[in-house]
């Protein structure tokens, strides 16, 4: 398998790249406690795009991992993890925004967060901000209490874990090196990625 080099996200940014089907997109986590946000969009129609709830009615969880597939909001499947060493990640929360540091961290810096990122990162593929969805925000650890509460604790990814998704389609991804306080224990680093 010939297996391209690896390329870094800096902390707090993000990136935008091209992954035809049957390439593998590799997301490792290079000094642990760190999220990734991950978008996945039809590289044809940008229209088509990655649906948690779509994928948690086919899978039929969400606690998604090794053979989980991340469907399309039109029913097609567009990532197959294929391997993951983590099994700790989170479909339920959006990107982290500027109104998100204002609402959870009133008195920390503002920043665009992983939404601006992607909103610059996507823009040259035709995807404006209003259809960024929920993204599958890999090693993000949000534990659910059994009355239906959640919270965001830091990752329990450590340096070196990763995950490997297979494209089922032509894809644009977005990926970032997340941006929030709370999210990546409260540091920020960066996040490694390669295709194969």
């Amino acid at each position: 398998m010939q297996t391209a080099s690896t390329t870094r996200i800096a902390p707090r940014s993000g990136t935008a790249f091209r992954l035809a089907a049957g390439q593998r997109l590799t997301v490792t986590d290079p000094e642990g406690v760190q999220v990734a946000d991950l978008l996945a969009f039809g590289e044809g129609d940008v229209g088509e795009v990655i649906s948690n709830g779509r994928t948690f009615d086919y899978e039929e969880t969400i606690r998604l991992t090794t053979g989980n597939v991340l469907w399309s909001n039109r029913s097609n499947p567009m990532l197959e993890i294929e391997q993951d060493s983590v099994g700790c990640h989170d479909f339920l929360l959006t990107p982290c925004s500027e109104a998100t540091f204002r609402h959870f961290y009133p008195d920390m810096p503002v920043h665009r967060g992983c939404f601006g990122n992607l909103a610059e990162a996507l823009a040259p593929y035709g995807v404006m901000p209003d259809v960024i969805p929920v993204a599958f925000n890999l090693f993000m650890n949000v534990p659910l209490t059994s009355d239906g509460r959640l919270s965001v604790e830091p990752p329990i990814s450590r340096a070196g874990d990763s995950i490997t998704l297979l494209a089922r389609m032509d894809l644009v991804i977005g990926l970032t090196a997340c941006s929030a306080y709370s999210s990546n224990g409260g540091s920020f680093k960066p996040i490694d990625y390669a295709i194969a």
